[in-house]
């Protein structure tokens, strides 16, 4: 996939529909590759990190699908180990950041939510309850000599509005 800035301006377009279900698809593949503990395992031992049962756990709750905030991951994985400290998923969730076992999402004025690193995709951000979903898109590339002083890494679409829960209840109040 080329980055961003590799883009020539005859590629450059922006999907008029989402496609949810075809990146639920590709991910899949990725989920059920990170579902197996011995995955998992192996996952961590490929980016160079210890092996420890937190890391397990983490991993394993992320790997159920979802954006999940701090809190929530947390709160699943201490059900399952009995102790665990949200300082301590924090400093997990940097490392698996740092190694692209994972990927961050940022809500304004709400907290992150992370999930397993995958195919790249863009989000649809609910502006009322602020539910995430991704969506099969690429975004554009800046057009040609629009930042000729820059060096792009990366690029991002947010796609915000009401979630079909949020639509549901608009419709009903």
């Amino acid at each position: 996939m080329k980055s961003p800035a590799e883009v020539d301006e005859q590629e450059v377009r922006c999907p008029q529909k989402f496609e949810p279900t075809r990146w639920r698809a590709e991910k899949m593949a990725v989920v059920e590759e990170l579902t197996g503990r011995e995955a998992v395992i192996q996952r961590l031992r490929d980016v160079g990190l210890r092996v420890t049962g937190p890391r397990l756990e983490v991993l394993t709750v992320l790997a159920a699908g979802g954006h999940l905030d701090v809190e929530a991951i947390t709160t699943t994985a201490r059900e399952r180990l009995g102790t665990l400290t949200s300082q301590a998923v924090y400093e997990m969730l940097r490392h698996f950041q740092e190694t692209g076992l994972v990927s961050k999402f940022d809500r304004p004025g709400l907290p992150a939510v992370f999930e397993i690193s995958g195919p790249a995709h863009q989000h649809a951000l609910c502006t009322v309850c602020g539910r995430v979903e991704n969506v099969a898109a690429t975004a554009p590339a800046p057009p040609k000599g629009a930042l000729p002083q820059w060096r792009v890494d990366d690029a991002e679409i947010v796609f915000k509005g009401l979630c079909p829960d949020c639509r549901t209840s608009a419709a009903d109040g």
